[in-house]
């Protein structure tokens, strides 16, 4: 019997134990999953220690530690970290928890300060949250250089700014030195185009601009995004009146890279006519016809344009683009006037005898006035030397382009739409853009695209006073 009873109390001890064991186990791991509903963490990491310290001098080792209040990623610290001077070989950088470990792959210059930029590699794990531009600072001697330069980069073209663009400094240099090798300096351009170099030493340099498309870090090629300073610059101490703006441009435009495939289509056997036109015809622009096949027929002689009443358009000239494949017809076109195009089946034919199945006629109309806003704008600043030129553009595509002649600009038949206004500086006299070109040091022709947008509506004035800067 007191077995029995023995028996049964350790069973219930046992039972008890085991129902423990798990309630503690399941309470435990419940700890480490990340807590439901709350305020979401948006402050970001902070440095906690640097081992050595920020601004170290008589720097010795290869290893810098860094420490931060929480668990920490440095993003792509290959193409995100930047170290001035430049290495010739990028440092490792490894994370673990709160920890960013860097490790030095290079000898050291004696007597010279070195700057390790994070930009915004440095981020916490759970939310994100970026370490803004940190830079780690120490010296191999027994000083920390403190002289800064800093300055705007623009694209030549278009006034606007572009954040990929890095701008470099030469330092003892040639002007051949850029397209040979790895700058001393490198600086990153913020969204607003500013650029700042800080922890110089009082010296001079060369400055340029280029966006590295091969990742070699110097001007290697004329389709490269590229800028530079005609004259050399000074870094000095606390001078903020030194304010240097770069112009960028590409000396030549990049090739299409599209594989042509080795064989090609076969020309359809039915010659096909298309045509772009939707709606009214512009009273600006030309009336242009498509083929699916290049011409080899193209007897313009027995293509019309007629008005309503079929009488002939005096003065109509039709012509065949380089690709012998769009028909380009160009008038005065009067507006809201009926147009017929009559093209017979034989007038055209491809290098196969192909011709149209049929007589083809397209009859269409030409816009009104009413279709058009009328435009005033008066410019604040004219200056008539710097050959300025009206570009109105709509998404990439410059629309319209007007030399200004004076400060008041009107114009009647403007399509309605939101336009960027930009004004070039066309130095010399061609109506269009140039780039720059440095193995002449010529600096590329400026642009400005203003802030406001113009608004065009139809059969309206449309007037804004522009200042230009």
């Amino acid at each position: 019997m007191n077995i029995q009873m023995t028996n049964r109390l350790l069973t219930a001890l046992l039972i008890v134990c085991t129902l423990y064991s798990l309630t503690t186990f399941n309470s435990g791991c419940a700890q480490i999953g990340a807590p439901t509903g709350g305020k979401i963490d948006s402050l970001a990491p902070f440095l906690v220690r640097a081992n050595p310290e920020l601004k170290t001098i008589n720097f010795k080792g290869n290893k810098i530690t860094l420490n931060f209040n929480e668990y920490v990623e440095v993003a792509d610290a290959q193409n995100n970290v930047l170290v001035s001077p430049l290495p010739k070989s990028n440092p490792s950088i490894n994370y673990n928890l709160k920890t960013v470990t860097i490790r030095l792959r290079d000898t050291l210059e004696p007597n010279t300060t070195y700057a390790i930029n994070f930009g915004n590699a440095i981020k916490d794990v759970n939310e994100g949250n970026v370490f803004q531009n940190f830079t780690y600072v120490f010296s191999t001697g027994n000083t920390i250089d403190s002289a800064t330069l800093q300055g705007k980069l623009l694209l030549a073209e278009t006034g606007l700014t572009d954040s990929t663009i890095v701008v470099a400094l030469y330092r003892d240099a040639d002007d051949s030195a850029v397209q040979k090798r790895r700058p001393n300096y490198l600086a990153r351009i913020k969204s607003d185009g500013i650029f700042r170099f800080t922890n110089l030493p009082e010296d001079n340099f060369k400055i340029y601009a280029l966006k590295d498309g091969d990742g070699n870090k110097f001007y290697s090629s004329k389709t490269e995004l590229f800028a530079f300073h005609d004259t050399v610059i000074k870094a000095t101490v606390n001078d903020t009146s030194q304010q240097l703006t770069l112009f960028a441009y590409s000396e030549e435009k990049g090739k299409d890279t599209k594989i042509t495939p080795v064989l090609k289509p076969k020309p359809e056997k039915l010659l096909k006519i298309s045509s772009k036109l939707s709606g009214k015809q512009d009273l600006l622009t030309s009336l242009e016809l498509g083929f699916n096949n290049p011409l080899k027929v193209f007897d313009t002689a027995r293509i019309s344009l007629t008005d309503s009443n079929y009488n002939r358009i005096a003065g109509a000239v039709a012509t065949l683009d380089s690709t012998a494949k769009k028909i380009i017809y160009t008038t005065v076109w009067k507006p809201g006037e009926t147009y017929i195009l009559i093209i017979p089946n034989d007038a055209v034919a491809d290098s196969a005898d192909n011709k149209l199945a049929k007589n083809d006629t397209l009859r269409f109309d030409a816009k009104n006035e009413a279709d058009y806003g009328r435009v005033i704008l008066r410019f604040k600043n004219y200056d008539q030397l710097k050959n300025p030129v009206l570009q109105l553009v709509a998404g990439d595509e410059i629309k319209y382009a007007f030399p200004l002649t004076g400060p008041e600009f009107v114009y009647k038949r403007l399509l309605p739409g939101e336009y960027s206004i930009r004004i070039l500086n066309d130095d010399n006299k061609d109506g269009r853009w140039t780039p720059g070109n440095y193995s002449k040091k010529i600096s590329p022709e400026k642009a400005i695209t203003l802030p406001q947008k113009l608004g065009v509506r139809a059969d309206w004035d449309n007037e804004r006073d522009v200042a230009l800067e």
